[in-house]
């Protein structure tokens, strides 16, 4: 029977996923607190996630 391939690649330093997923959760938890908004990057292209969960794309024009 052969193995099952893990998904997730292998890093050599497994605790960095872990630390980044953690700062994403903190920055959301922050922007919540303090009634702002995040922004990441989301099939390639950079999005704002506010407090409420609305995502928007993200222009550097600064309108959204």
């Amino acid at each position: 029977m052969p193995e099952e391939q893990n998904s997730e690649p292998k890093r050599k330093y497994a605790w960095v996923g872990k630390w980044a997923k953690m700062t994403g959760d903190r920055a959301r938890i922050d922007a919540k607190v303090n009634n702002t908004y995040i922004i990441y990057e989301k099939s390639g292209k950079l999005v704002k996630e506010f407090p409420n969960g609305e995502i928007v794309p993200f222009n550097k024009d600064g309108e959204s």
